[in-house]
């Protein structure tokens, strides 16, 4: 006797309010758990197909809103609320700080610098000397690839493509441009194209193909994306006053760069992705709250912090963030509560996503902030007392 109950599907509709009962009837009697709350929700279950399968309900995350903020980008310019979801105590409070000591001295520069999405086809050859003929042959066909990869999209552009030989093979990064979405799928589906071109077109033997090889570093951090960017690269500064960090935070600019510059030892120590206080917390609680795939943390964390005194003694605070993944349309930003925390920093649609990749680099910069602070006036543990999971 089988031992696997197979989760309930309704073949005629399954997604409806009726499959997502019976799920949850299935489960309850299954494993004892109640699911009362699971249960309430506001969205037609019809609109996360595509986004989840065997649909039960939805987890509430509970939602604030840190700001305002000033923010002087290219895409992003004025002030702005931004939504983070999350269930750390102190953490919108700490960015709300920050924001507020960033906007009170002129506000936070944000460039994107660049951008790029990959995919990493492996092809083996019978000795590195084939993979190298082969690698030049790559850039001699670079139109007609570029033209089957691009017949699969409406709006991702193959950039270029690098190449690696190693032993007697050729690892490849596919490099694409890919509008307001993320991107993973569109150049997963666009390189298989290109490939089978490749394949069916190259005048040597091709041993072995993989259509990944992992140097595209697909939800994993590397440091190949700190040098070449995956998703967007983001500059995020701001020159502090010392008056106003003194004031607000209780901090002075000479202490905040010698605690940079132990923390920086600290990392090179940790191998640490992040040489700065905490990108991941602004880049979780913002992806979860707009619909972001949160598992593009990961990459997204990623980068380094830098201060500076100025000649006036003032601090400039600088962060570098190369691959922040982030979309404005399609995936999970299409979703009710998380369009509607899109639009409110009106960042939902096509021609935002660079907007939204500046705002969430200046958020980033502001959280860094106001830890670095609190840590420099011992006041982090003292505000996890007053507001955080320190609670009695």
């Amino acid at each position: 006797m089988s031992l696997r109950k197979p989760i309930p599907r309704l073949k005629e509709d399954n997604y409806s309010q009726a499959a997502a009962k019976l799920r949850r009837e299935f489960i309850e009697a299954e494993t004892g758990a109640s699911l009362k709350h699971t249960s309430h929700y506001s969205i037609d279950p019809k609109v996360v197909e595509g986004n989840a399968e065997n649909f039960i309900g939805v987890v509430q995350m509970p939602l604030g809103v840190a700001g305002p903020y000033l923010i002087n980008g290219e895409h992003a310019q004025g002030v702005f609320y931004v939504p983070m979801a999350t269930t750390e105590g102190t953490l919108i409070a700490s960015y709300s700080r920050g924001m507020r000591v960033i906007s009170e001295s002129g506000g936070a520069t944000v460039t994107v610098t660049g951008e790029s999405m990959q995919r990493a086809p492996l092809f083996e050859f019978a000795s590195a000397r084939e993979a190298l003929h082969f690698s030049q042959w790559l850039e001699q066909e670079l139109p007609a690839i570029r033209a089957q990869a691009e017949s699969t999209t409406a709006i991702g552009k193959l950039q270029h493509i690098q190449s690696w030989v190693i032993a007697n093979k050729l690892f490849t990064r596919f490099n694409y441009s890919t509008g307001d979405a993320a991107g993973q799928n569109m150049t997963g589906k666009a390189t298989h194209k290109a490939c089978q071109w490749i394949l069916g077109n190259y005048p040597g033997v091709i041993e072995n193909f993989s259509l990944s090889c992992g140097i595209e570093t697909d939800k994993k951090h590397s440091h190949m994306n700190l040098l070449h960017s995956r998703g967007k690269k983001v500059v995020a500064e701001a020159t502090i006053s010392k008056d106003v960090l003194k004031d607000l935070m209780r901090a002075d600019p000479e202490r905040m760069v010698r605690l940079r510059q132990r923390t920086i030892l600290g990392a090179i120590l940790a191998g640490s992705a992040y040489n700065g206080p905490h990108s991941a917390n602004g880049i979780a609680s913002m992806f979860i709250a707009t619909g972001q795939d949160e598992a593009n943390v990961v990459e997204s964390h990623t980068g380094i912090a830098f201060m500076d005194l100025t000649p006036a003694g003032d601090l400039y605070y600088s962060v570098t963030l190369p691959s922040i993944i982030c979309a404005s349309y399609g995936g999970g930003t299409g979703l009710p509560t998380q369009r509607e925390c899109l639009e409110m920093m009106d960042c939902y649609g096509q021609g935002k996503a660079r907007k939204l990749a500046e705002i969430i680099g200046a958020t980033v910069l502001a959280g860094d902030l106001s830890l670095a602070a609190a840590i420099v006036s011992d006041e982090w543990v003292s505000s996890h007392d007053q507001l955080g999971r320190n609670r009695p």
